[in-house]
């Protein structure tokens, strides 16, 4: 069986990691933190898993991201595969530009459904892009 790499801290990364699970952060962070705290106390993959109640591979994952970039490889989430959005910027702008400067020929305010329906796209597309940028359909 293969043995994990040791894990030493600094004591300003012990405080910091202890800081970080003191905040009302994501679950996710607090994970990662206690894997890490784990790892550094000597205890193996298995015993991390099996007391936190998470898989031996997310253990063995995030103590190899700890050790190749440290606190900074913890703290953020890394960039996940899946579907790209299908709002080209194009798009985007056209939505902004209809939601701001025009009005529905029936309505005094655009609706996610009518702006939709207008451009031929989803109304959950016309949410995203209205949620990225503030907008609301009373305040549109």
């Amino acid at each position: 069986m293969k043995t994990a790499r040791k894990i030493t801290l600094t004591e300003e990364e012990r405080r910091t990691l202890k800081v970080w699970l003191r905040l009302p952060t994501s679950t996710r962070l607090a994970l990662r933190v206690k894997i890490v705290l784990a790892a550094a106390d000597g205890r193996t993959n298995q015993e991390i898993a099996s007391r936190l109640r998470a898989s031996p591979k997310t253990v063995s994952l995030w103590r190899r991201r700890f050790l190749k970039g440290r606190l900074a490889a913890i703290e953020k989430e890394a960039p996940r595969s899946g579907r790209k959005s299908k709002a080209s910027q194009k798009m985007v702008r056209l939505i902004l530009q209809k939601t701001r400067k025009e009005r529905p020929a029936n309505a005094t305010r655009w609706t996610t459904r009518s702006l939709a329906k207008e451009l031929g796209i989803s109304p959950s597309m016309v949410q995203r892009v209205w949620k990225a940028n503030g907008l609301t359909p009373r305040a549109n």
